[in-house]
């Protein structure tokens, strides 16, 4: 099967998120089972010509691409995503794409990925490769599936090539001002009160590609559900209940040759299920690194994340009083909201020997927390896949999650099997929005943590268990199919 991938980011070129891990290696892991993958990129100024190899691409050429009445000439580099020969096509409009941020609250952030989806769609004529399936991410790619059935119907190479919308968080839809439509030259006619491209009044590039798209899926089955709901559905749960028979969730996998203890570039000790005395060797060196002093018996509470209410930290802010009582370490990695950044720059200043806090993104120190830390904290307001909580379960670092979406699917907790007579359990998770929860469920953990013999067969469960993508990419494989056969009848 020919797959083209249409994304705002992949690792290693650019990522913010979730969707940077899964488009830099769900690629590899179709193309692992014998598909022929594609991925198509916006060239971001973030991303260096030299380090990664890029080199221009003469098949393609300079494209003409109309934006608003304005034709753009947009070229096209290529590279392979590293460990893997599949090809990345970068587009590059310099106008749009170097920016300092690869997300932007300019007014023309609706013209930089209208560009982006017409190149797409100009780049595979000119490649003269005709995809089984289109995957597009997101909002930003979400009116592709509306230009291979009206904009380019003419052309009846995409006749048969059917398009699939991952949807990585329901909370960004891409909504514009009704003036969007003349941009991207969407007919006048389709935008309506509860129209296939309007929502509340503006033009929104999500719903556009829920309503054309051929199959949908979201990245985790229990979010899958949530979004059905008007608690989590961002008001477009009633185009999910239209498109329910297409409708799908697949748990993200994760990339064991980056994420693995046994093999990880970035940590000092290297570890296994069956050498778990080796980890705290990496405790020791983090925090001899950010000098704070190294207490065998008191667990590192670790924290990787956008500093946002949506991550749970109005729930840590509203409960610190109680979680500083706790007989632990905590060191926090992230960046995001101001009032969030402050506040845990406050509490490092308070309590120096307890609480680290690193404001930024930095990749090694990231691998080293899920490494060094003994409770990895995810109380997410909802979560629809989580990566991290996968990491650390790789790593031995027990999550401790509250229990929505991804988190749900992937963190069983200890007490709730053994009280059902199990011992499988590979974390701790709560259900209740609530400081109080939070507070009681990671003080289970901690508590938990003082017996040793429990704590590390939670750390052998988490450690067994598998993520990788292989299992997910078959999942994939079976949604493009039904793509296929719903866009060729």
């Amino acid at each position: 099967m020919k797959i083209a991938f249409a994304t705002s980011e992949a690792f290693p070129y650019a990522k913010t998120g979730g969707l940077g891990d899964v488009a830099g290696a769900l690629p590899k892991a179709l193309a692992q089972l014998g598909c022929d993958v594609k991925v198509f990129l916006p060239k971001y100024s973030s991303i260096d010509n030299t380090k990664f190899d890029l080199s221009y691409c003469w098949p393609i050429g300079e494209m003409p691409i109309r934006v608003y009445g304005k034709t753009h000439n947009v070229n096209v580099f290529t590279a392979n995503l590293p460990g893997s020969d599949v090809p990345v096509y970068f587009i590059d409009s310099p106008e749009y794409y170097n920016r300092p941020e690869i997300y932007t609250n300019d007014e023309d952030e609706d013209e930089r990925f209208i560009l982006f989806s017409k190149a797409v769609l100009e780049a595979l004529q000119r490649l003269k490769w005709q995809p089984d399936v289109i995957n597009c991410s997101d909002w930003q790619t979400g009116l592709i599936p509306l230009y291979i059935k009206d904009n380019y119907s003419w052309d009846r190479f995409f006749d048969p090539v059917a398009t699939v919308l991952t949807i990585h968080n329901i909370g960004y839809q891409g909504r514009f001002p009704q003036e969007t439509l003349y941009k991207a030259e969407i007919r006048p006619e389709l935008f309506y009160e509860n129209s296939p491209v309007e929502i509340w009044n503006s033009l929104s590039f999500l719903k556009t590609g829920l309503m054309y798209a051929d199959m949908i899926n979201t990245v985790s089955e229990t979010y899958a559900q949530e979004i059905l709901s008007s608690t989590y559905g961002a008001g477009l749960e009633g185009v999910l209940h239209y498109r329910i028979n297409d409708f799908f969730g697949i748990i993200n996998g994760v990339d064991y040759n980056v994420w693995n203890p046994e093999s990880d570039k970035h940590i000092p000790y290297h570890y296994t299920k069956e050498s778990l005395h080796r980890k705290i060797e990496n405790k020791k060196y983090l925090l001899n690194a950010i000098r704070m002093p190294f207490y065998p018996e008191k667990p590192l509470i670790g924290i990787i994340s956008r500093l946002v209410k949506q991550k749970g930290f109005d729930l840590i802010q509203s409960a610190f009083n109680q979680l500083i009582k706790l007989d632990a370490q905590w060191v926090i990695l992230g960046s995001g909201e101001d009032q969030y950044e402050d506040f845990f720059r406050a509490a490092a200043y308070s309590h120096p020997d307890r609480i680290y806090t690193y404001i930024g993104y930095n990749n090694e120190l990231s691998h080293l927390i899920e490494a060094a830390s003994d409770i990895f904290l995810m109380p997410s307001a909802y979560e629809p896949c989580g990566l991290n909580q996968i990491y650390s379960l790789r790593y031995g670092s027990v999550p401790v999650v509250r229990r929505t979406g991804g988190l749900a699917d992937t963190v069983f907790d200890w007490h709730d099997l053994l009280y059902n007579g199990s011992e499988a359990g590979t974390g701790f998770s709560f259900n209740d929005y609530t400081p109080d929860a939070l507070n009681s469920t990671l003080y289970r953990a901690v508590k938990t943590f003082d017996d040793k013999t429990t704590w590390e067969r939670i750390m052998f469960n988490g450690m067994s268990q598998d993520f990788s993508w292989e299992v997910s990419a078959k999942k994939y494989l079976e949604l493009y199919q039904k793509a296929v056969k719903k866009r060729r009848g």
